[in-house]
This record gives C-alpha cells, structure tokens and sequence, in this order.
C-alpha cells in the first residue's frame, strides 16, 4: 500500500431525506430568516432594542452572529462593533446562543453604556 492509501478518508454523505423533510427544512430555514431579518429592520428604525435578544435570544436567533446582529444597531459599523466584541471577550465568529452568561451582562452593559 502507497503511503498516500493511507490518509485517504471515506466521506460520509448527508443522510437521505424525503421530499417532505426537505420542504420542511426549506420553510423552517425561511422563516428563521425572515425573522432575523425582520428583527434587524426594527433594530435599525429604533423601534426594538437588542439588549432583551442578547440576555434571553429566541430559539430562531440562536444560530445568528453576534457581530451581524449588532451591525443593524444604528450608527453602529464595523469599527464600534469590533470595539464591543473585542472589550467584551467575544469572538467575531461567535453565535448568540453561545454566548456565556458574562459575555452576554458584559455586552448588554457595553451597549447600554455606550447610548
């Protein structure tokens, strides 16, 4: 056997799903969307604020990005929201959800205190 055989790996392919799971995750993922998106206009009209989604976010605001959500904060860009999440601990890559429970009360207070 060549050396090369051996780093070779079979991939696994993504399980069958049936037409109906299939449209099933297609609605679900469109309405998480729309939500999110939905949520990020009434960020930028001032109408919502983003403290109460941080401290207890909804199931379909979990898997979004911190950074992507904050962006949608008015007169809030990329530089202040590098700023917050660098002064707060928290990855730029990091997801709402994951969140620990202090970079959640950190933030939530970096943001509150910069109004």
């Amino acid at each position: 056997m060549a050396p090369a055989e051996h780093t070779l790996t079979k991939q696994s392919a993504a399980p069958e799903r049936s037409l109906t799971q299939r449209r099933d995750a297609l609605q679900k993922g469109n309405e998480v969307r729309s939500k999110r998106a939905r949520l990020k206009r009434d960020l930028k009209a001032g109408r919502v604020t983003i403290s109460p989604y941080l401290l207890t976010p909804p199931d379909w605001l979990e898997t979004a990005k911190v950074a992507d959500m904050l962006l949608a904060i008015p007169k809030y860009g990329r530089v202040k929201v590098d700023r917050a999440l660098t002064q707060t601990r928290i990855s730029p890559s990091k997801k709402i959800g994951g969140l620990s429970p202090r970079q959640r009360t950190e933030l939530v207070a970096h943001l509150q205190h910069r109004r």
